[in-house]
């Protein structure tokens, strides 16, 4: 993203900074031509400002943090970006402070998710490399993920104890590989994800649990054949184990 700009001045380093002021950015971030020298005139008479046109060319970084900023403001959040640019790894993490955080993380952070995925888009607009960026606020990611592990290692052991499968509630795609991180190494439990999006689950199970009882409810074997139409059962066999999962929203 290119934008020019004429600004004006009493000096040429006067007219800069007004420059700057405007474009939001720094110094070192552009590049200055001057279209005309300052003036003094005599007594007031002929005088004439300084004039320079400056160039902002802006980097990856530089687009999100313009375009986040410029949300925030529209949302009614405006708050502090601190941004770290890593040109190797092409990553560029954004670190927002200020008042009223909770708005922007929103309810288990689908906001904050919003604000990041829109900023990615604008970001990697026009960029031969495909950068990855992350938004995030009072260390709101650690510690969300720190709470999806605890969660995972709690439904295993529920899953264990249960011999059934365990549906989490619906969680983005992030958030999933997550859960199946954290149970990969987890001796007896599978990890599986179905539904379509945005209601797509995990689904915690024993491995020793047959596939097609894992995700759902298996009627008994064998119907009654009472003249009632009851459930009586010949030969006394007892009807198998039910698959059902059990949901879990916590």
């Amino acid at each position: 993203m290119i934008r020019v700009i004429e600004a004006k001045g009493d000096s040429i380093d006067a007219a800069i900074q007004n420059a700057l002021n405007e474009l939001g950015c720094d110094r070192d971030e552009v590049s200055v031509e001057v279209v005309q020298k300052p003036k003094s005139g005599f007594l007031g008479i002929g005088k004439q400002p300084a004039i320079v046109k400056v160039t902002y060319q802006a980097s990856p970084a530089g687009k999100a943090r313009d375009f986040l900023a410029g949300l925030l403001n529209r949302f009614g959040t405006p708050a502090q970006i601190d941004v770290t640019e890593n040109e190797e790894e092409k990553t560029i993490h954004l670190e927002l402070s200020g008042d009223n955080m909770g708005a922007i993380i929103g309810r288990r952070g689908d906001t904050l998710d919003a604000f990041q995925y829109l900023t990615s888009i604008v970001t990697n607009k026009d960029e031969d490399d495909r950068w990855r960026v992350t938004v995030d606020t009072e260390n709101y990611r650690a510690k969300r993920e720190a709470a999806l592990i605890a969660l995972a290692n709690k439904t295993a052991q529920k899953a264990l104890k249960y011999k059934k499968g365990v549906a989490l509630e619906p969680m983005n795609p992030h958030e999933r590989r997550i859960i199946h991180s954290a149970l990969q190494e987890v001796e007896g439990v599978t990890t599986y994800s179905t539904g379509s999006e945005p209601n797509r689950k995990v689904i915690v199970a024993p491995t020793d649990l047959p596939q097609q009882t894992r995700g759902g409810s298996k009627k008994p074997a064998g119907k009654g054949t009472g003249k009632s139409g009851g459930n009586r059962r010949r030969g006394g066999r007892k009807p198998a184990a039910s698959g059902t999962s059990i949901e879990i929203t916590e």
